[in-house]
């Protein structure tokens, strides 16, 4: 049954990948225009593209997701959004739905890909982990796409959950970046990308509704980093928790 089962998990894989390859090139020629588009308004042209192209790639591989708490996003004011990061399927979840234009931190390696590093360069604010240098650069660059008036979406375990816990320990630099650029955090939760795509497994999907939970903004001010990264990982680890006994 196992065997018959990561067998039908390749296959769903292989047609997961041929459809977001054929999707990718059909957005990536209006994604390049949006360079040309001043800020904020191309970011969140791109974010528009992006979610069209994401609603019906998620929908082809029977994972269409469900949002839940866009209202705690208030009309002119930007966040630090900080979600969980458990599999590379939270990646193309988060810019698209989060509700306005935002970036993401994300790995500067995976801009070398072909194509599809366009695309991924337009929504990202990137980093190379192994450098201080370049640790130092984004984030000024996290304080400047702030300043801009767009989010800044950062996953702050830092790399994929393999754990069975509902989340890892959280690094301090999203914590840091609200406080320095004075801006409240959305905690972010994103269910069930696990099960889509296994970070144990290197080549198999499945399909499975996914969701993704905003919850009440935090405020960053009169508070250290460090009380804050433990009152926003709190408030993240009570609510997967209580969401899971709900759905149990």
């Amino acid at each position: 049954m196992k065997i018959i089962k990561n067998i039908l998990g390749a296959f769903w894989a292989l047609w997961g990948l041929i459809t977001f390859c054929v999707t990718l090139l059909i957005i990536v020629i209006p994604v390049l225009i949006t360079f040309l588009i001043k800020e904020p308004m191309g970011t969140e042209a791109y974010r528009q593209i992006t979610k069209i192209w994401m609603s019906v790639w998620l929908t082809v591989v029977g994972s269409p997701l469900k949002v839940v708490g866009r209202g705690n996003f208030k009309k002119g004011k930007n966040y630090v959004v900080v979600s969980n990061h458990n599999s590379l399927m939270d990646v193309p979840v988060t810019t698209p739905y989060v509700p306005g234009a935002n970036k993401t931190i994300g790995k500067k390696s995976f801009s070398k890909a072909p194509v599809f590093g366009w695309v991924y360069i337009r929504g990202t604010v990137l980093v190379d982990r192994n450098s201080d240098a370049s640790r130092r650069k984004s984030f000024e660059n996290m304080k400047k796409v702030l300043a801009q008036g767009l989010h800044m979406v950062i996953y702050p375990e830092g790399t994929r959950n393999r754990t069975a816990d509902p989340l890892k320990s959280f690094h301090d630099g999203a914590f840091k970046l609200a406080i320095a650029a004075e801006k409240e955090i959305i905690p972010t939760l994103i269910f069930h990308t696990k099960t889509v795509l296994p970070p144990e497994k290197n080549f198999y999907m499945r399909p499975h509704r996914l969701e993704m939970h905003f919850l009440p903004a935090v405020s960053s001010e009169n508070i250290t980093s460090r009380e804050l990264r433990e009152k926003v990982f709190k408030l993240m680890w009570d609510y997967y928790l209580e969401k899971n006994r709900s759905a149990g």
